[in-house]
């Protein structure tokens, strides 16, 4: 159970450090959804 624990903890620094990039790959993913709709009008 610690090991469990220990884990989910490291998982959670882990997207506390990288949160902003996660951020980036969605606004790259939606302006390029955007970008081709618009396009595609």
């Amino acid at each position: 159970m610690q090991t469990i624990s220990k884990g989910y903890r490291g998982l959670s620094v882990l997207m506390d450090l990288n949160w902003d990039r996660a951020l980036y790959l969605c606004k790259i993913a939606f302006a390029l959804c955007a970008g081709a709709y618009l396009g595609s009008l």
